[in-house]
Order: structure tokens, then sequence, then C-alpha cells
């Protein structure tokens, strides 16, 4: 199935999205639409941990589509959020739509076709937390790895705005890419633990500290479980790893 250089494959029950490559860039599992099936995206949302709440977080940008999964999962979960999704390719929108069950709700889901780097660096709208998960055909970000991005992404959260992006793996200009980050958000960066598909997910805060315990941090993601089904258990336990002998909490 494709639509314009969009390909849809499926196994096991599972639906993914490719742009014309092996590259997997979303995935669904056609029984359960709102979880998020891939062990990246579950990473990305360790942010609900980190500023705890069910009307937390208000306002979410996504700079990228894909298959949807973490609008989908936010849309269903925390129905107080107003998300805005900034997609560059309108096919990949249509495919949402089509195949990953992307909902058609504009007050709440606003899409807009436009590029990231512009969107942010001429909004005046300010958002709880900033996801940002967009590649190419060929896995690349183009600007969305740059200081004018990183710098525009934070004068564009609010007080307790959260950053997070996923660098993909290790091998692909991470080191440079956490520079970036580190620079434009005065060193308040942290990369989290890969995953067992290696991508690396990395968070940057602006304003209020984040400062909670990993005790806290378990609580919270048996609870969350317990409410969505979503098991962020194993990202606390790597974390708790990292920290052995350091500190007993995370700190931004």
């Amino acid at each position: 199935m494709t639509a314009a250089s969009i390909e849809i494959s499926e196994e096991r029950g599972i639906r993914y999205l490719h742009f014309g490559s092996h590259w997997i860039q979303g995935a669904m599992r056609v029984s359960r639409p709102w979880a998020l099936e891939l062990e990246y995206t579950r990473d990305m949302m360790i942010t609900l941990l980190l500023r705890p709440g069910l009307r937390r977080p208000r306002h979410v940008l996504f700079i990228g589509l894909g298959a949807a999964s973490l609008p989908k999962f936010l849309y269903r979960y925390r129905p107080h959020a107003r998300l805005t999704v900034i997609e560059i390719d309108p096919a990949v929108v249509r495919a949402a739509e089509q195949y990953f069950e992307l909902p058609a709700d504009p007050r709440r889901l606003a899409i807009e076709i436009a590029d990231g780097h512009d969107y942010v660096r001429s909004t005046h709208r300010r958002f709880d937390l900033i996801v940002v998960d967009g590649f190419d055909a060929k896995c690349n970000v183009g600007m969305l790895d740059t200081p004018p991005f990183y710098s525009a992404c934070r004068g564009r959260l609010t007080e307790e705005g959260l950053f997070v992006t996923n660098f993909l793996n290790r091998r692909r200009g991470l080191a440079a890419g956490v520079r970036r980050m580190d620079a434009a958000f005065d060193e308040r960066t942290c990369v989290l633990p890969e995953c067992s598909s290696g991508n690396v997910i990395a968070l940057a805060a602006a304003g209020k500290a984040v400062d909670v315990s990993l005790a806290e941090m378990k609580a919270q993601a048996l609870q969350l479980k317990r409410d969505t089904g979503l098991n962020l258990s194993p990202m606390v336990a790597r974390l708790s790893k990292l920290q052995t002998g350091i500190s007993e909490r995370f700190t931004l």
C-alpha cells in the first residue's frame, strides 16, 4: 500500500509506516491503536513523570507526525491537552488518517502543513511540551538539529516546559547534537539510556527546575501504567542503574 512516497506494511498484527525505504517511521498494533508500539516512543513519554498531573501537559507541539502514535496517545489519555502537529509532507497526514486512525478533531488536535524549523522560529505560541521526531526517507533531520532550531524551541516553552527529541542512534551525530542542545538550554539537557532498538532520546528544560526522586518516578510509572497501559518502568530502571552511587534524584 502506498501514498506518494509513503509505504505501509503489516506483519503479525502490527502496521508499519515507511518513507520509501526499510527504515520504520512509525508503527501501530491494529488491535490497540492508542498504544505506543515502538519502545522509543514510550521512552519519549518519560516527560509525563517529570511534570506529573492529569492536566499536564496542557499545550503540546509535535514536530513530525509519522504514524501519529504520540499525538494519539496524548489525545486519548490527556483530554485537557491541546495538541498541535507540524508535518512538512501532506502525504504523511493522509497516511496517518487512512491507516493509523489519526483522530479528526481540529479543536483538540490541529495539523499544520509546514516546516518545523520555520514554524518554531515564527510562532508566538508557547507550549508545555515540544516533541521532535522528524526524519526524511534517509533518516536525516536537516534543520531540526541546529542551534537556531533549539534556541527557538527553548523560546517557545512555558515556565514548566520540556523539550524531547529522538536522535535515532549514537552513530548519527549524537555528541554534536547534544552539544548544540546544551548551548541552547544552558546545559540543562539529559541523554536517556538507549532502548533496545538503538534509538537515543534527549531531554531539555528551560524554566522551572525538574527535581524528582527515582522512587517518585517509579510510583508515578506504576500509576501511569494502571491509567493508560503505558509501562515506563523499564526506562526508570535504566535511569536508576545510571544513577547508582551518584544520586537518587533526577534533575534537569
